[in-house]
């Protein structure tokens, strides 16, 4: 799913340390569209995929438990 409007602010993970290498979301077009736009951080003119708010949830979730492993 992509988003049909652009979304107003990105963040970027504070474990990024800037190196370049990271997706960035928009969590308040969530609140407003139930949908988080995610995005690759070298390419902000790139494709924007868009996941359901719950779902976007559970990786965030997962990613914290520790699910995928180590990269």
């Amino acid at each position: 799913m992509t988003t049909d409007s652009p979304p107003s602010l990105w963040l970027k993970s504070s474990y990024s340390n800037n190196g370049g290498s990271c997706v960035e979301w928009a969590p308040a077009h969530a609140s407003d569209t139930g949908v988080v736009p995610v995005r690759d951080s070298k390419d902000l003119s790139g494709p924007t995929l868009g996941l359901r708010a719950d779902a976007f949830a559970s990786f965030v979730a997962g990613v914290k438990a520790g699910d995928f492993g180590t990269v």
